[in-house]
């Protein structure tokens, strides 16, 4: 397999990038290639002798910022790492593309170069958002899609689904609507809408409305919403964690009695925020496209780096994409979405 690194995306590329690709080698016999400036990409290779020759380096002059306009910067660089890391996946030449760089970019690449998959009108991010003690569940969609419709949610749902089963290993994973209640009748008219259609699809195990307070807790394996709700909600989470981690660091560091319990507890301490750490997690895969994309926070360092490397393997190996074109294949088949 050959896994391809966007080698000039993120805050901290290209140093924590290439870090992170000499990390993987360590776990994983897969191809990496780099692609990005091959002048700046090589500086930081020199650094790991050992680990230069597992990786190959494919240049790019260009570079997709945070601030270039992400439809016209696909169109109009076209020797960004960006473009030649998706045209390369289209093209057969590698079987995974991972960036940390411009969302809105990698979303439209996605979909001009790629191709969207045949039925999916709107392609969505899926984010991995861990449930303290119990793994993680798949927020579809968490930014992509500010509006929906009720079908939209269905695609989000079934892709979600297989993503949950086939690359994180979850047999039967229970499928939610994020919505204010959980009495069916809750919600817009289009969650409503999207309600019956999640209930009358043989092929999930949907158990109804979650409340946005039960994800945390582990309500559901797969939650579906609009990329709004899920932005908003992975935005608060995360800030949430952050009030959280800061108000008991400055009680814990208050007397000296606390400060001596702080040590007795430092280890677990250091486990709970680890399992909260979304570096440990993986990047956001690009479910909808033709092609295997996974999307990495843009503050990524190397153990972002390295673990979304490495847990995007069985996204490509176990041919999900191919998965997810069967199963809305067979949404249009059998279900008539409005």
């Amino acid at each position: 397999m050959r896994i391809i690194v966007d080698g000039m995306g993120g805050d901290h590329a290209p140093a924590e990038v290439v870090k992170g690709c000499v990390e993987a080698t360590k776990f994983t016999e897969h191809t990496i290639i780099l692609i990005g400036d091959e002048t700046l990409l090589h500086k930081e290779l020199d650094k790991y002798p050992k680990a230069k020759k597992r990786i190959q380096v494919v240049h790019a002059s260009e570079v997709i910022t945070m601030e270039d306009a992400p439809v016209r910067a696909i169109r109009s660089k076209k020797d960004s790492s960006m473009v030649k890391g998706l045209n390369m996946v289209k093209n057969g030449e590698g079987d995974i593309f991972i960036s940390a760089g411009n969302s809105g970019a990698l979303m439209a690449g996605g979909i001009f170069i790629l191709g969207r998959i045949r039925g999916v009108e709107r392609p969505a991010i899926a984010a991995t958002y861990p449930i303290l003690g119990k793994g993680v569940c798949l927020l579809v969609d968490s930014g992509a899609n500010a509006e929906c419709r009720a079908n939209n949610l269905l695609e989000f749902a079934v892709m979600g689904n297989i993503y949950m089963e086939r690359v994180l290993g979850k047999s039967n994973p229970r499928v939610g609507l994020v919505n204010i209640g959980v009495e069916e009748t809750k919600g817009t008219a289009m969650l409503q809408s999207a309600y019956q259609l999640l209930k009358n699809n043989n092929g999930l195990n949907f158990i109804g409305n979650v409340e946005a307070r039960e994800v945390p807790l582990g309500g559901c394996d797969v939650a579906v919403c609009d990329g709004f709700v899920g932005n908003i909600l992975l935005k608060t989470t995360e800030g949430m964690g952050k009030s959280v981690s800061a108000l008991l660091k400055a009680r814990l560091m208050e007397t000296l009695r606390s400060k001596m319990g702080a040590l007795v507890l430092a280890p677990q301490l250091a486990a709970i925020k680890k399992e909260f750490d979304y570096s440990e997690y993986g990047g956001a895969p690009i479910l909808g496209v033709r092609g295997a994309v996974v999307k990495m926070h843009g503050s990524s360092k190397a153990n972002a780096v390295k673990n979304t490397i490495l847990k995007a393997i069985p996204y490509a190996e176990q041919g999900v994409v191919a998965t997810m074109e069967e199963a809305i294949a067979r949404i249009e088949e059998d279900t008539c979405v409005e």
